[in-house]
C-alpha cells in the first residue's frame, strides 16, 4: 500500500512558478507602497532591465535566490494579514518603527531592504512567533 510520505515529490519548476510568482509578489509590493528602488532591493537587486522585464512578465524564469526571496515575502505578507485583519494596518505595518529589539526602533522595511536574505528570513520568523507559529 503507498502512503501520502511514500509518494515521490515532482520537484516544482521555476520555469512554471515564476511567472505567477512574479505577479503575486507585484501585487504586495504594490500594496506596501514601494517605490522601484525598494523593491529592486527586496528582490536581490536584479539589473533595472531585468526587473522592468520581470513587471511586464516576459519569459521569466527566476533564480533559486530570487524565489526563495519571494518566499519570505509571501509569509511576511501572510502574517500580517493574519495578525493585523484591517489591510490597511496589515500593509502600513512594514513601514512603522518598531522597539521589538530585533528592529531596534527601525521599521521592518529598513531591516528588509539590507539586501539580505536573512534579514527577510528574520521579520518572517518574528512575525509567525509573534502569531504563535514556529520561531
Amino acid at each position: 500500500m503507498e502512503t501520502a510520505s511514500s509518494k515521490a515529490t515532482t520537484p516544482v519548476s521555476p520555469k512554471n512558478v515564476s511567472p505567477p510568482a512574479l505577479r503575486t509578489a507585484f501585487r504586495i509590493l504594490a500594496a506596501w507602497r514601494l517605490s522601484n528602488k525598494e523593491q529592486i532591493k527586496l528582490l536581490g537587486n536584479p539589473p533595472k532591465s531585468t526587473f522592468y522585464r520581470w513587471k511586464q512578465g516576459e519569459g521569466v524564469v527566476l533564480s533559486q535566490d530570487t524565489l526563495e526571496r519571494l518566499s519570505y515575502i509571501f509569509g511576511i505578507y501572510s502574517a500580517l494579514q493574519l495578525l493585523l485583519p484591517r489591510p490597511e494596518a496589515a500593509d502600513a505595518w512594514i513601514k512603522k518603527p518598531n522597539v521589538a529589539a530585533l528592529f531596534g526602533g527601525r521599521s521592518a522595511l529598513e531591516r528588509m531592504l539590507s539586501g539580505q536574505i536573512a534579514d527577510l528570513y528574520v521579520v518572517r520568523q518574528y512575525l509567525d512567533a509573534q502569531r504563535g507559529g514556529w520561531a
